[in-house]
């Protein structure tokens, strides 16, 4: 019997030899509205193993706009967004606090959560109960770009490097709000968590290390600690070169983590860490994805491959089909990864 999109994700997950390597494309608001016969030919080939339990918040009193539309969106937090361009999410301009002591400033939207949980559980487990998709909770925590909403970006980069003046307390306030969602979605049945931050610039981490590993690591292995314990898996994403940081997402117990391969040394991360986390794609998206040449994106999947594939698990077909892309590449992507593992199936082993 074949194994169902939970399983396979799983088995990937564990390291327990899953008959193909799962899927997950990932497609921006801009790319949905340009290509959308492209996609659906995709999706039919390669149905996703992956889905989103249902919302089950309460509505935002302060929440407006779209946060894919020229204009401004006001975000849950009060976050006041500047959108330039269709199908792509804007950026903060005027951070709604202006000193990180001032906690008073800070109101996390509590009134979110469900005020009937058992009622909201109750939701989410029978959606669960209804797939046989891999589902991830309907949460995203990210305290550092969070707080760079709160207090903008040049200001937050200032306050890791004097925590003690206030932002280790802002901090502390967001992290708060984030646990109670996770002791939420962690009560259902869902799979597992997901939560992110963009750490990386082209080259080196934003922040010193030892910085992030004081500040931050112990948010994440907050979050993965209360995975784990309730029998979920914790997924994370983050843009950039992380390579400095990638044994300590091991260490905090990050199961599958979504990074900028191609920015990163790929034979240093194989000899560091694999086998010992799942490699949650990615093809390039700012290179790979635009190429119209097929062989630019076989080569790539193959790079991964080389690198970091293993037929016992720990690799995830996943890409994203953004701005710019070709979208005939998402074909390409998944015929040439079916292909990495049916020839990995051929060999002896």
């Amino acid at each position: 019997m074949s194994q169902t999109s939970r399983e396979v994700v799983q088995r990937c997950l564990r390291f327990e030899d899953p008959e193909r390597i799962p899927v997950d494309m990932w497609v921006l608001p801009w790319a949905e509205t340009r290509f959308p016969d492209e996609l659906r030919r995709v999706r039919e080939k390669y149905p996703s193993d992956f889905a989103f339990a249902p919302e089950v918040y309460s509505a935002s009193s302060k929440k407006q706009g779209d946060a894919f539309v020229v204009g401004t969106y006001v975000d849950e937090w009060g976050c006041v967004f500047e959108n330039l361009h269709d199908g792509v999410i804007g950026e903060v301009k005027d951070p709604i606090i202006t000193d990180a002591g001032d906690l008073d400033t800070c109101i996390p939207p509590y009134e979110l959560l469900p005020t009937d949980p058992k009622k909201a559980r109750d939701i989410v487990n029978r959606a669960c109960d209804k797939t046989d998709k891999f589902i991830f909770a309907s949460c995203l925590p990210r305290p550092w770009e969070r707080y760079q909403f709160l207090r903008g970006t040049e200001e937050a980069m200032v306050d890791t490097m004097m925590p003690e003046e206030g932002g280790d307390k802002l901090l502390e306030k967001i992290h708060d709000f984030y646990m109670k969602e996770l002791e939420f979605w962690t009560s259902t049945n869902v799979d597992a968590i997901f939560f992110m931050d963009d750490w990386g610039s082209q080259t080196q981490l934003l922040i010193s290390p030892d910085a992030w590993r004081e500040q931050f690591k112990p948010l994440y292995k907050d979050y993965c600690d209360i995975a784990h314990s309730n029998g979920k898996f914790a997924f994370m994403h983050s843009d950039g070169n992380i390579s400095e940081i990638y044994e300590d997402l091991v260490d905090v117990g990050v199961d599958a983590q979504n990074s900028q391969l191609f920015v990163m040394d790929m034979a240093g991360l194989s000899e560091r860490v694999k086998g010992k986390i799942t490699f949650w794609g990615e093809i390039d998206r700012q290179h790979v994805f635009l190429s119209e040449d097929p062989q630019v994106v076989k080569d790539a999947v193959r790079k991964v491959a080389h690198h970091l594939y293993d037929p016992a698990g720990g690799i995830i077909a996943q890409f994203e089909v953004g701005p710019g892309a070709n979208p005939a590449n998402a074909m390409v992507a998944l015929d040439e990864w079916a292909a990495v593992h049916e020839e990995s199936m051929a060999q002896p082993h």
